[in-house]
């Protein structure tokens, strides 16, 4: 099978790039406050959106 290698390598770059990414963010200074900050952004910004689409997606099957 050829495309179990380029799969095997997906996966193993994406597990490296976590811990290192964690080691990164659990670092000292501000980094742990500054991930924390960007999760709750990315998070608020996600369930507005969210809310947003569903009333659309609802405005198109209810009548005026």
């Amino acid at each position: 099978m050829n495309t179990v290698t380029p799969l095997n390598i997906i996966v193993e770059n994406l597990t490296e790039m976590t811990s290192l990414f964690g080691d990164v963010a659990t670092g000292a200074g501000l980094a742990p406050l500054l991930v924390l900050m960007g999760a709750l952004l990315v998070a608020f910004s996600m369930a507005v959106f969210g809310v947003l689409t569903l009333g659309a997606v609802g405005s198109l099957f209810t009548s005026n």
